[in-house]
């Protein structure tokens, strides 16, 4: 188990640094946001399209070197990405970026809920998630000690997709086969078996790249300087890290559909106070907050994914949820970007809070999850 959690948290540090970095550099370099959001989406593009294989090529090709292979070819993708510095060469590289991080999160997810036992997942599941959120806010906080020019933020990027598969085969005699049990289910066929658990994935994807993307914006309308918002969004990711674990506790005692209605219902406040305390010191405890609870739908979507389903039903599952991650980030960044060129900055806390909104009122007029 601690070696499946290690290989998504030191991947996630790869990860948190990639997208502020990339949005730091194209903001400096003039481009549009609209086109920055675009850039951004690159990456969900590729979890997207890898999603729909990830089932089949595990069978086939096995696990575990699977996942050794894609972290090769991400920290190689990062490697190209760093070496040219266009937007338009970006696109294609980004895309492949995501292609190849997907397969590490959609294996090491199934690894850990097939092994997980009922009565502990939601702890087990909330320091999953607490730890891969410190891995992401790794990554921005890194920039603000190696800054956001030339090589090094990169190359610590390109060190933690290489850990990955380090870690990987290192704990290859102790990770657990996929469970085969169960007929086989298509990615497409799950999203009959829970459109709603799916809706909240979406949501919760929508948050984090909205924001990781796009929060050098916002800032940067405010005249705030990027030092600033590096460590907001640190704190932000902060949040995640801190408070899944007590989420987890919540769901074990609570249950998990109705607190995961409850951070919606946070989520939402926080949009509505967030462009009132940007510029107070409000603003933190807010950001950390905010961030605990809007990853949190993702925790106690996994949660309930674990409650509801077993075999290849759940590998299915774990991709659907990637493909809808994407799904989240390439629909979400552009459009809030879009948005913020349109009505200015204040679009971004109001596409957030629009998608807030609607997951609150499906999860208040639906009894089951699902």
């Amino acid at each position: 188990m601690a070696g499946i959690i290690a290989t998504v948290s030191v991947f996630a540090m790869a990860q948190g640094l990639t997208y502020p970095l990339l949005s730091f550099i194209l903001e400096r370099q003039g481009i549009p946001s609209g086109l920055i959001g675009l850039s951004a989406a690159m990456t969900p593009t590729g979890f997207i399209v890898s999603a729909p294989f990830i089932p089949a090529l595990s069978r086939r090709f096995g696990a575990i070197r699977l996942a050794i292979l894609c972290s090769v070819l991400a920290a190689l993708s990062l490697s190209a990405i760093a070496a040219i510095q266009n937007i338009w060469a970006w696109m294609p590289l980004r895309f492949l970026l995501g292609f190849f991080a997907n397969p590490l999160y959609v294996i090491s997810e199934t690894w850990l809920l097939a092994i997980t036992p009922a009565a502990r997942r939601g702890r087990i599941m909330g320091l999953y998630s607490s730890i891969v959120s410190g891995g992401f806010a790794i990554g921005p906080l890194s920039l603000g000690l190696v800054g956001t020019e030339g090589w090094p933020p990169f190359l610590i990027g390109i060190a933690a997709f290489l850990a990955c598969g380090l870690i990987v085969l290192a704990a290859t005699p102790r990770l657990p086969d996929m469970p085969r049990e169960g007929e086989p289910t298509s990615v497409g066929g799950f999203f009959k078996l829970a459109p709603l658990l799916l809706f909240a994935v979406f949501v919760a994807a929508g948050f984090e790249q909205i924001l990781l993307a796009l929060f050098a914006v916002y800032g940067a309308a405010l005249d705030s300087a990027e030092q600033r918002i590096a460590s907001l969004i640190t704190c932000f990711i902060a949040g995640n890290a801190m408070l899944q674990i007590v989420l987890g506790r919540i769901a074990e005692n609570l249950g998990s559909r109705r607190t995961l209605l409850r951070c919606v219902l946070a989520c939402l406040a926080g949009c509505l106070l967030f462009p009132v305390v940007f510029d107070t010191w409000l603003i933190w405890p807010l950001v950390f907050i905010w961030g605990g609870v809007s990853f949190g739908i993702y925790t106690l979507s996994l949660i309930q994914l674990g409650e509801r389903f077993t075999g290849q039903s759940l590998i299915a599952g774990n991709a659907a949820f990637a493909l809808v991650w994407g799904l989240g980030g390439i629909l979400g960044s552009p459009a809030t970007g879009v948005a913020m060129q349109m009505i200015g900055h204040q679009g971004l806390p109001l596409s957030l809070g629009l998608l807030s909104g609607a997951l609150a009122v499906l999860l208040m007029t639906k009894k089951r999850l699902g």
